[in-house]
């Protein structure tokens, strides 16, 4: 099976969204096991996120929810909220992409 790399800004990223989410917890006084329970998800993978080391979106989800950030996080990923989106919110969204031939 061909293993494939993480991108250097994937991971970076990663690392910035584990450190961020352990502020959070620490600033809502909550320890790795509170925030696991109230998340529903297991220990480890808490701190599995909080180092970087990945978790499924459902899971970064839970924890956000569990923080009380859960409308932060979709909020910043609401595309009409960016200038691209603003400006092309009037336009009907394709159904589809296609590449166009050359």
């Amino acid at each position: 099976m061909a293993t494939t790399l993480r991108p250097t800004a994937v991971s970076r990223s990663m690392r910035k969204v584990g450190t961020d989410l352990a502020i959070w917890r620490k600033l809502r006084q909550l320890t790795v096991a509170e925030t696991a329970d109230r998340a529903g998800i297991d220990v480890k993978t808490v701190a599995r996120l909080e180092a970087g080391e990945g978790a499924t979106l459902e899971n970064v989800m839970r924890v956000t929810r569990a923080l009380g950030i859960l409308d932060v996080l979709t909020e910043a990923l609401d595309p009409y909220a960016s200038d691209v989106g603003r400006l092309r919110s009037d336009e009907a969204l394709p159904t589809r992409v296609r590449r166009r031939s050359p």
